[in-house]
């Protein structure tokens, strides 16, 4: 006995009956149930995949006779990555890496400055960069 995914028939599927009445009503009616759920398995690919963010809406515009719709998803990536997509994904993290570790040591950098010149030290006598000034204005 074999498992069934789905008692629901697959003509239930919203993106089935779509599907079906597009097509010439002779060939549509042809299809047997089998076939059906192997189309619904294909047509409603991402039947059952839940989202961490998912937001699906229609935004219909005055004075425009049809409307658009937004879909964001956001969730953890499940796919097999390409090498071009290993490499991009790789490249991506080094990037984000150095900018935020420069980031952090300019924001060091600038925060010890303060404390400096908050102590009154001046290491370069008569030189002045001009940040202690415009802090305190």
């Amino acid at each position: 006995m074999k498992n069934r995914k789905s008692t629901i028939h697959p003509t239930a599927d919203p993106a089935m009956q779509a599907l079906l009445k597009r097509l010439n009503p002779a060939i549509a009616n042809s299809f047997t149930t089998e076939q059906l759920c192997a189309l619904a398995s294909v047509v409603g690919a991402r039947g059952g995949r839940l989202h961490a963010v998912d937001v699906r809406s229609t935004i219909k515009l005055p004075f425009i006779p049809f409307s658009f719709y937004l879909v964001f998803l956001m969730g953890r990536n499940r796919r097999t990555l390409s090498k071009r997509e290993q490499a991009i994904a790789v490249f991506s993290l080094l990037l984000f890496v150095t900018i935020s570790f420069t980031l952090a040591a300019c924001f060091t950098v600038l925060m010890l400055y303060l404390v400096k010149s908050a102590l009154g030290i001046d290491l370069i006598s008569g030189y002045s960069l001009g940040i202690w000034q415009w802090y305190n204005s």
